[in-house]
């Protein structure tokens, strides 16, 4: 089947915007892909968790969080279009907010490639083809470097671990293991089957794994996690920048080329 670009991932076919555009963001990475795109001064609502880019973000009234906005004040702002993720954001807070922003643009990108899309999307709904292309010029190049790399490397197979109290980590269907795979990195089966599955100690991820990744986010793991963590499972653990593995949009082409440096240094 094929998709247009305009179409979202909740497969909704969206028309060009017609000013005047007012774009409220609740997933930080598409709101640093916003800016990219020159569309800056259209966002007037985002998260607390939208820190990119900086300064120029800190300009944008925050709304809360992605999982918690504050919908009145939401609806207050009158957004035009509303940016949201699946994975990011609860169903019910967007399902709320249908009731009164206009055009509600759902993503889920699951690989890398997918940024390909999100580029393609926002330039048909915003009229921002030119700087599209630019950043898909980017993220193309980038992603042939990492697999470069990765080809001249031994695969390894990582625990990557995004929380504690519970461990929670990621399963191979989730953008974060795709990303990772790409830098030849292949995250391990947890038993459990969740896209984001809560680790029991003995757990056969922890054994399986080479390289046991501690993301800096979403939970904030320091490098005292890092010690702990290595004296209790006597592997390798390393702290990664979690922008580099779980941003997509602007940032996908940077993350892919620090992981591949990343790696080179590593082993």
């Amino acid at each position: 089947m094929i998709v247009s670009a305009a179409t979202d991932w909740a497969g909704v076919a969206h028309l060009p915007a017609v000013a005047p555009v007012r774009i409220a963001s609740l997933v930080p990475s598409l709101t640093e892909l916003l800016f990219a795109l020159g569309l800056g001064p259209q966002v007037i609502a985002r998260t607390g968790f939208c820190v990119h880019p900086a300064p120029a973000v800190r300009q944008v009234r925050k709304i809360g969080g992605t999982k918690d906005p504050d919908l009145e004040r939401l609806r207050a702002l009158a957004p035009t279009h509303l940016i949201v993720n699946i994975d990011e954001n609860r169903r019910e807070v967007v399902d709320a907010a249908r009731a009164f922003v206009p055009h509600v643009i759902v993503t889920h990108p699951l690989i890398p490639a997918d940024n390909l899309r999100l580029f393609a999307l926002f330039a048909a709904i915003f009229g921002r083809e030119s700087e599209a292309a630019d950043l898909a010029a980017s993220f193309a190049a980038a992603s042939a470097e990492a697999q470069a790399v990765t080809a001249r490397l031994p695969r390894e197979r990582v625990l990557y671990l995004i929380w504690k109290s519970p461990w929670m980590s990621v399963s191979r269907d989730t953008y974060v293991a795709a990303t990772l795979a790409t830098a030849g990195m292949d995250v391990v089966d947890a038993v459990a089957k969740q896209r984001y599955p809560v680790l029991e100690v003995d757990e056969p991820a922890w054994r399986e794994a080479d390289r046991i990744l501690l993301s800096t986010e979403p939970y904030a793991f320091r490098e005292k996690d890092r010690r702990a963590l290595e004296e209790q499972t006597g592997k390798p653990v390393t702290l990664l920048d979690g922008e580099w593995t779980s941003w997509y949009g602007a940032r996908a082409a940077p993350g892919l080329r620090a992981l591949a440096r990343w790696r080179i240094e590593a082993l």
